[in-house]
């Protein structure tokens, strides 16, 4: 990070011993969509094999085998020896999140950077539409907690900085979807997505006063 970047208040969600930073070598490792994807459904869904991977993303399995692979090679799976066996290996994921705020790294690998931002936000759309396709199946009090909600707002630079802050720190006070938490949580507990996108929109004309 660098002095002008947002930083999330301390008692936000921050990365972890079951966290990992982006490097270069591992933005190049993940700048493909079907290894985000691959990633995400492990910690998801927990460990599987590249056959059941690959009818859930709708490939074959030996694009998911030879992306999990280079996945492993990189350090973000690794092989599930207990389930696996010498006919079927199952993988497993190392991490449970993926950070990546480096500007420094973006610009010195743009064309990775945008690969894996672009994956990562294919996702967040598919993420949304199957729990569009989900939600009238669901219980009452649950459909009404979806939201789908869009504010434009004008900011400095710095504002946009500090409404940052104070999503992370609000997001922060509530309980997070790891294993330990979700053996303690309370009855009803269900696990909940919460995306956030800062989209600056530079250059946009300024809206036009209403005539009185």
């Amino acid at each position: 990070m660098t002095d002008d970047t947002p930083r999330p208040p301390s008692d936000a969600p921050s990365p972890d011993e079951a966290s990992v930073v982006l490097d270069a070598k591992g933005l190049r490792a993940m700048a493909h969509p079907v290894r985000v994807q691959l990633v995400g459904l492990l910690r998801k869904h927990g460990p599987s094999t590249a056959t059941r991977l690959a009818e859930r993303l709708g490939v074959n399995s030996g694009t998911a085998s030879y992306h999990l692979r280079q996945l492993g090679a990189a350090g973000f799976v690794e092989e599930d020896t207990e389930r696996g066996n010498a006919r079927e290996r199952w993988w497993r994921s190392v991490h449970r999140t993926t950070w990546f705020n480096d500007p420094e790294l973006a610009e010195r690998e743009p064309e990775a950077a945008l690969a894996y931002q672009q994956s990562v936000a294919s996702i967040y759309a598919l993420r949304t539409q199957q729990t569009l396709n989900d939600l009238q199946t669901m219980p009452r009090v649950w459909r009404e907690r979806f939201d789908l909600s869009d504010w434009v707002l004008r900011l400095t630079p710095e504002e946009a900085t500090a409404l940052y802050q104070e999503l992370w720190g609000v997001i922060g006070r509530y309980r997070r979807d790891t294993p330990e938490n979700a053996a303690t949580a309370p009855a009803g507990a269900e696990r909940v997505g919460v995306i956030t996108h800062f989209l600056p929109e530079l250059n946009t004309p300024a809206p036009e006063a209403e005539a009185p």
